[in-house]
Parts: structure tokens; C-alpha cells; sequence
């Protein structure tokens, strides 16, 4: 019975809650799924900096054309660097053998990230890459430490540093913890433009986790609005019914 309890609290936890993302500060960004032309900007971002290594095998261009209002003139022109058909994957042209031979292993798909990571993470993590001369690209993360990505949306953000700071623990042991940026050269962007941009990206990914999410949402309060007034129509036909008894 214990092991069931603790299964079913287990379901509860949202994807990607982990005891490591806690210990970590992570910025809050709203997310509006109906916003389309932020999801069509984020679009071209995934393709432009993203799809390079990273594929969303789950999602077809095809979608994508009437989920944003595109035409297919459009998506070819603009978003389809991969496949020939409209109905095509978007997969990526490195094979895994190839992208492990470069980066030590192979970049992960990007279709269900959003839901895995959390939009707030996934936000975090790509305004948190700093310079760091002991990694292969030069750069780490303090959200992802470690991590083998290179910084490929540095010629918008620029390069930054991050200062860290020493504390002691409860036991006497000093640790370094991060305590914040320092921009160290500057990208095509002001803060405030990246950061749009990496708002525009991580509703991308977010849409792309579960496409069909504003219409379940939609159909779900029409539901919802017919069971409340069948409700109400069922109790006043059983009034009707039983009032010569009652």
C-alpha cells in the first residue's frame, strides 16, 4: 500500500521537477501559447540557432503551417532547411555518430524539452551561459554545469562573466556559489532584446511539447460549460418528475 501511495505522488510531480532544479534560482517567464507571433518568431529562432544540432522529430512543418497561420510558401521559405516535403519531420542532417564525434554526445531532441526541463528552466538556462576557459567551447553554465553546448546565441547576448562568491556550510566547508553576471563583450542585442528573443524561443519549445495544448484548453472550459448547464437541466427535469411525490 505504501509503495502505491508513494507512486501516485510520484505521478503528481510535474516533469522535471527535480531536487537539483530546486537548488537552483530559476527566473519566472509567462508563457502565452495563443500569442502566435511569438511562436512563429520563436520558430525562426529554433531554425536559425537551434535545429543545427538539435532536431524536433515529433512535430511535421505541416503542422506548423496551420498551427501558425503560415502558408506553405512561407514555411519553405523560412523554416524548412531539412526534409522536402511538407509533411516531413523536423529532423536534423548530422547523424548521432556525427554530432558525438563533435560534441561527446549526441544533442538531445528538442520536441518534448518544455515539458521535461519547464519553460522556466529552459528560460534560465540559455541567459546563463558565461565564459569559462577550462571547457572545450569556452563557456559553461550555472544552470547546466558542465554542460557540452556551445553558446550558440552569443552573437545576439554577447559574452558575460560570472562572478562567484565563497560561503561556509554548516559543517566549515567553503564552497564558491554563483552570485551574479558581468557582461564581457557585447552582442547584437540590449539585455532587454535578448531576453525577448529567449522568450520568444522557449514558447516555441513550449508549443511545440504539446501542440494541441490551446485547444484541449478551449475544449476543456466548453465541456466544462455543458456539464454545468446539463446539470441544471437534469435538476429541474427531476424536480418535474418526483414533484406529485414530494
Amino acid at each position: 500500500m505504501k509503495k502505491l501511495i508513494l507512486t501516485l505522488l510520484m505521478l503528481l510531480v510535474p516533469l522535471g521537477a527535480t531536487a537539483a532544479a530546486e537548488a537552483i534560482h530559476l527566473d519566472h517567464v509567462d508563457i502565452d501559447l495563443k500569442d502566435q507571433a511569438a511562436v512563429q518568431r520563436g520558430a525562426k529562432y529554433f531554425v536559425n540557432y537551434c535545429q543545427g544540432c538539435h532536431s524536433a522529430k515529433y512535430v511535421r512543418y505541416e503542422r506548423l503551417m496551420k498551427d501558425l497561420g503560415l502558408t506553405e510558401k512561407e514555411v519553405r521559405a523560412n523554416l524548412m532547411f531539412t526534409g522536402e516535403k511538407i509533411g516531413d519531420h523536423m529532423t536534423i542532417a548530422a547523424t548521432p555518430a556525427d554530432q558525438e564525434a563533435w560534441f561527446g554526445k549526441a544533442p538531445p531532441d528538442l520536441s518534448l524539452e518544455a515539458r521535461y526541463r519547464g519553460t522556466d528552466w529552459l528560460y534560465t538556462y540559455l541567459r546563463s551561459f558565461y565564459l569559462d576557459d577550462s571547457r572545450p567551447f569556452g563557456v559553461n553554465n550555472t544552470v547546466f554545469p558542465d554542460v557540452a553546448m556551445p553558446d550558440v546565441l552569443a552573437e545576439l547576448q554577447g559574452y558575460q562573466k560570472a562572478v562567484f562568491k565563497e560561503e561556509t556550510d554548516a559543517e566549515g566547508n567553503t564552497h564558491k556559489v554563483f552570485d551574479h553576471f558581468e557582461a564581457a563583450t557585447g552582442g547584437k542585442l540590449t539585455s532587454e532584446q535578448y531576453d525577448k528573443v529567449v522568450h520568444d524561443l522557449v514558447t516555441f519549445l513550449s508549443y511545440i511539447g504539446e501542440p494541441v495544448k490551446v485547444e484541449r484548453e478551449s475544449l476543456g472550459v466548453k465541456v466544462i460549460i455543458f456539464l454545468l448547464i446539463f446539470t441544471v437541466i437534469a435538476y429541474l427535469l427531476k424536480k418535474e418528475y418526483w414533484r406529485d411525490i414530494h
